[in-house]
């Protein structure tokens, strides 16, 4: 399907009719079109989860009401959009996720309209799943693990024995829900389904690298634990063991689809002499008979366990540095873009839109709309006869991107003004209006002739 089908075109309608520029951007960010959500949908949902006078449980609520959809399309690409809020957005947006009960509930989810239909509801129902787990982890532990500072300093560094053992488990839940999307290289056949996997591999970087340092300082700690500690200690690092072999696989995936190699971290295994160390120590404080081992050589084996996993934790930081300079750039260019093109005219009176409109509406008129009038010719006839022609009219694009962005903070901004302004009932309900209101409401409707 190409293109946005009828019903986008229809929904998108219903919320410019309502005044909801939110919801109507949500419609616009998961149309039906094969193809990941567009930026400019997603920057601006992104701003919204910055303005304090955006309601995050309507966003999100608009965004949920989008999952029950019947077509893979809008549920995958409302998903989408809902993991790149959760990334790049405000805070307080994954803070309310992790507030609610449930979240998404798509574990029977099937679009039986076809083939592809089918085999996208298998990664849909595994991608919800992923999605829920990144938002109990939340709640849990009350930050993301993506987003957590590292080093020596950092937060998973730096934690204790008890908190550490029961943190470790959280992050081994949501890295499993993440490698259990399970895709190969040739099951990504669309844009909708790539667009998720990009956001998954940048999340498998950042969540690895939290995991990885929570090892570290488990290991450190590990010979210092207690009997039971360090039991669980133990399974707490067998189980790491094998998510390592599963996340270089899901890196190979990402290799092969064409993500550059300097982009993919490299993994740094432990040498294998360090799990038979810990498995000797767990056995002599369960007062088993064990081989003979020297603190030296013991504390030989664990610094170069502890060289080679900081390793692998430098490649993945480095991954994720230059991720984040590539798109401080990228932001960085569009907004020396939007200056060039003039975003919105510099006299724009925040505190009142009406006289925003108006203004805007008169430096359009005046600057953008040019009316070339043709010298009048004289009708001779005969050969050098001429009809008159009709004044031509060039319309400037960019104002019409100004009105639009305008037309939508004051949709925004209506409800705000409602309850922050003094309410002013006439006595007699079908009495005449203030002029004020009739000034808005003549304002607002001319806008609307030109949109």
């Amino acid at each position: 399907m190409s293109g946005q089908s009828i019903t986008d075109r229809i929904t998108a309608a219903q919320h410019s009719v309502t005044g909801s520029a939110v919801s109507k951007i949500v419609c616009k960010a998961t149309t039906h079109e094969i193809m990941g959500p567009k930026k400019k949908h997603l920057d601006y949902l992104i701003h919204c989860t910055n303005e304090m006078n955006v309601n995050i449980p309507q966003l999100a609520d608009s965004l949920f009401e989008r999952t029950t959809s019947t077509s893979w399309v809008v549920v995958f690409k409302s998903l989408i959009t809902t993991h790149h809020l959760m990334v790049y957005g405000n805070e307080r947006f994954i803070q309310y996720l992790a507030s609610r009960n449930t979240l998404f509930n798509l574990s029977n989810f099937l679009d039986k309209s076809g083939l592809q239909g089918y085999d996208m509801s298998t990664f849909i129902r595994r991608y919800s799943r992923y999605l829920n787990e990144k938002a109990v982890s939340y709640r849990q532990v009350a930050f993301d693990f993506t987003k957590v500072k590292r080093g020596v300093d950092g937060v998973m560094r730096t934690m204790n024995t008890e908190k550490l053992l029961k943190t470790i488990p959280i992050i081994q839940n949501q890295m499993d829900a993440l490698l259990d999307f399970n895709v190969n290289a040739n099951e990504l056949t669309n844009g909708v389904i790539n667009a998720a996997f990009m956001l998954l591999f940048k999340d498998s970087i950042r969540l690895f690298a939290a995991y990885n340092e929570g090892i570290i300082n488990l290991l450190e700690k590990y010979f210092d634990m207690k009997k039971v500690q360090c039991k669980e200690g133990l399974d707490i690092y067998k189980k790491f063991l094998t998510r390592m072999t599963r996340i270089s696989e899901f890196l190979k995936v990402a290799e092969q689809v064409g993500i550059d190699r300097g982009d993919i971290p490299d993994l740094s295994q432990a040498p294998s002499s360090l799990l038979d160390a810990l498995e000797q120590h767990l056995a002599s404080l369960e007062g088993k008979k064990v081989k003979d081992s020297t603190a030296a050589s013991r504390a030989s084996t664990l610094s170069n366990a502890v060289s080679s996993l900081a390793n692998t934790g430098m490649s993945f930081t480095k991954v994720d540095e230059r991720e984040k300079q590539a798109a401080l750039e990228e932001e960085q260019a569009r907004l020396k873009a939007l200056k060039s093109s003039n975003q919105l005219p510099e006299k724009l009176v925040s505190d009142d839109l009406d006289s925003s409109l108006a203004n805007l509406v008169g430096t359009c008129f005046h600057s953008d709309i040019h009316w070339n009038q043709p010298g009048e010719r004289k009708l001779t006839g005969g050969m050098n006869w001429q009809p008159k022609t009709a004044p031509s009219t060039t319309w400037n694009p960019v104002s019409m991107v100004q009105l639009y962005f305008i037309l939508i903070k004051f949709m925004m901004t209506q409800p705000t003004m409602m309850y922050t302004q003094p309410v002013m009932r006439p006595s007699n309900p079908f009495g005449s209006v203030s002029s004020a209101q009739v000034q808005s409401l003549q304002t607002f409707m001319y806008v609307m002739l030109f949109l």
